[in-house]
């Protein structure tokens, strides 16, 4: 998915950029990267991090970089930031999103005289393609709203110019940006777990489409929000950080209530409830204090050397790491009847071998209760499960394996209520061997969040945009 910070400071902000920026580690796992400005021009570091944290691979750099104003990324696919010289001036780049008509705005780019450089397995820089869109504007206020007029996707974005900060907000606010505040400095952040530490304190949730420039004369809106919000919901199951903050509702409270939900709609009889660490743990703790059934750990995870949430997009290491991140502890497993909380079930194999793992440890039973609906359509705004096909998702190859082929609109499945809803779940349930599997309801799921439906993006789940 990728993550952005960006800081506005009286005195050098490198401190802040370096911190703010980590606490995005998350969200990542191919590349990180800083820009600051200052009086001898643009400095950039961009870093492989897909074997080693952020924090140890910039250490060194920020002792070589310094400025009162820069942008940070954690980024799950391309090199960022990008420092580009244009007719509006040198500015950097740092962006969020997918773009899924990538190809032909390159195509009609090319055509007209464009040229890109920042290439990757043969493949255009997203980053680069909103850089020479926004190039093309007579202002960069001009030039952010080409983007998201043109792009079918999404694009969040920070740039970096000789002034300030451009912060903008994606068209339909898939993704969040957040304004901070403290004496002397402004912050810009897409998690707002990057504030406190910091010192800073919120002060205004970007709207849909919203646009500000923060220089020194503080943060000065340059858009209107649009009228319309379709936050990816996703955020508060899976790719939010306890911590977090969104639209005012804070993560960590909607999995608590994912997890009330999830109990207030099951009667199954069990020893002890878990959460599959570490998305895992906040829905399970709902369930349990709702259940009032004991909640324990018989896994736990180790952080030390096996820090990242995500993983690797090679299978076979994929596998091999999320085994060796959860350890058992066989004394809360043997003989038990166990219930685990989920964030979701996206493909089912890391899943299924942790599953066999627990009748192997002595589990008496094993119950599955995934704090979201489903997974049947593949997002359309976010990288998200980029690099696997929508037709691996569990829901997907479920249906599959109930017809004997592959349909192009599964949406006569994600009715709960209908026969093919519960053949496709009875699928699932088999496949991963669990005792019994119960999906959240996308109703409960979105009073948990406690926004309206229409103001989030449900489309994984239900096809709806």
């Amino acid at each position: 998915m990728g993550g952005l910070f960006g800081v506005f400071s009286n005195t050098d902000c490198l401190e802040d950029l370096f911190y703010g920026t980590d606490y995005h580690s998350h969200l990542g796992t191919r590349r990180g990267g800083m820009a600051v400005k200052n009086a001898g021009g643009f400095q950039r570091f961009i870093k492989d991090i897909t074997t080693s944290q952020f924090r140890s691979k910039f250490e060194k750099d920020i002792t070589k970089m310094h400025g009162n104003k820069g942008i940070g990324v954690i980024s799950d696919y391309d090199d960022q930031p990008l420092i580009i010289n244009s007719h509006l001036g040198v500015f950097a780049l740092t962006t969020v999103g997918k773009i899924n008509n990538l190809k032909e705005l390159a195509e009609h780019a090319l055509k007209n005289g464009s040229h890109f450089s920042e290439m990757h397995g043969g493949e255009i820089n997203p980053t680069e393609m909103v850089a020479t869109i926004i190039s093309q504007g007579i202002t960069f206020e001009d030039g952010i709203q080409k983007v998201q007029d043109i792009i079918d996707g999404s694009c969040t974005m920070l740039i970096l110019t000789s002034e300030g900060i451009y912060a903008a907000r994606d068209k339909l606010g898939r993704t969040p940006l957040i304004l901070g505040k403290k004496s002397g400095s402004y912050a810009i952040t897409m998690e707002t777990c990057a504030f406190p530490n910091l010192g800073y304190e919120i002060t205004k949730y970007l709207g849909p489409g919203e646009v500000i420039f923060i220089s020194e004369n503080g943060p000065k809106q340059k858009i209107t929000p649009g009228d319309k919000l379709q936050i990816c919901g996703f955020l508060w199951v899976y790719y939010g950080y306890p911590a977090s903050t969104y639209e005012g509702i804070n993560v960590e409270v909607v999995r608590y209530k994912c997890g009330s939900y999830l109990s207030k709609n099951d009667n199954i009889e069990i020893d002890l409830v878990a959460g599959i660490p570490d998305s895992g743990t906040g829905h399970g703790l709902g369930y349990a204090s709702e259940a009032k059934i004991p909640f324990s750990r018989p896994f736990v995870k180790y952080t030390p050397t096996w820090p990242r949430s995500f993983m690797p997009q090679d299978q076979e290491i994929r596998d091999e790491v999320a085994k060796m991140k959860l350890i058992p502890i066989k004394e809360l497993i043997k003989e038990k009847r166990l219930l685990f909380c989920e964030d979701s079930i996206v493909r089912g194999t890391q899943l299924r071998k942790t599953i066999q793992r627990l009748y192997g440890f002595g589990a008496k039973e094993v119950h599955m209760r995934p704090a979201c609906p489903p997974l049947v359509y593949s997002c359309k705004f976010l990288n998200f499960s980029r690099s696997h096909s929508e037709l691996d998702l569990a829901g997907r190859w479920a249906i599959k394996e109930l017809i004997g082929r592959n349909i192009e609109d599964p949406a006569e499945y994600t009715n709960p209520e209908s026969d093919k809803y519960k053949a496709m779940v009875n699928v699932i349930r088999k496949k991963l061997q669990l005792t019994t599997l119960q999906y959240q309801r996308l109703e409960d799921l979105v009073k948990a969040i406690g926004l309206p439906k229409e103001k989030i993006c449900t489309y994984c789940w239900d096809g709806v945009e």
